[in-house]
């Protein structure tokens, strides 16, 4: 901390507005890290026992039900919700066959939710990308600037260099301190994205079977 201190006090107008977009990206990470990682346990747990309460439902409506006290992230519910809702009389929807409106509308809603579950996603991309970079941005300007001031001093020792170049170097641990768990969580929620998809691909799947197997009875 008394380096970072010193940094903060030494540096100038461009090396503190690094440290300062550090911070952010640190606030910004860590925000979406224990926001995705609390809906992302709760979405996961809630695909599982939602999928096992829908189907041993006796009928679609007791399924609905069922469904909605166990859906808390709404991962499955819209699903069934869209094929369960009437198309519109008089729309090219209507007229289309019961197996294409059914696969339009599992389609679109799909990628309503995956596109839920994904979000937050692209920051910590960025973070985990960008950040390294901008905390070296911040070693070099602070070297740079430590050097010129240096270089205005009659006599240069070892020492007047070694601290001035050491504090500007905490800038590169801190940007690879920022990076690191944006990419550990961006790599470990993208696994969990991945296997709610799968399973919700395989859910919306069996659904149109199911309707389409009772509408021909």
């Amino acid at each position: 901390m008394g380096g970072l201190a010193q940094y903060w006090e030494q540096g100038d107008a461009i090396g503190r507005a690094v440290a300062i977009l550090l911070l952010l990206m640190s606030i910004g990470a860590w925000v979406v890290i224990l926001w995705k990682g609390w809906m992302l346990t709760r979405a996961r747990r809630d695909l599982t026992r939602g999928a096992q309460a829908f189907w041993r439902a006796n009928s679609m409506d007791a399924a609905q039900q069922a469904l909605a006290q166990q859906d808390r992230e709404a991962v499955l519910l819209p699903l069934v919700e869209a094929v369960t809702t009437p198309a519109e009389v008089g729309t090219l929807e209507a007229e289309a066959q019961l197996e294409a409106q059914l696969t339009r509308r599992l389609r679109d809603s799909l990628h309503d939710v995956l596109a839920r579950l994904q979000a937050g996603q692209v920051l910590l991309a960025s973070v985990g990308a960008v950040s390294p970079f901008v905390g070296l941005f911040g070693t070099v300007w602070g070297i740079y600037h430590a050097m010129m001031g240096i270089s205005t001093e009659a006599s240069v020792s070892l020492d007047k260099v070694a601290g001035p170049v050491g504090e500007a170097l905490i800038m590169t641990a801190a940007g690879l301190a920022v990076a690191i768990p944006a990419v550990l969580a961006y790599n470990i929620f993208g696994k969990i994205v991945s296997s709610c998809e799968a399973d919700l691909e395989g859910f919306a799947h069996d659904l149109r079977e199911t309707l389409l197997a009772r509408q021909a009875r």
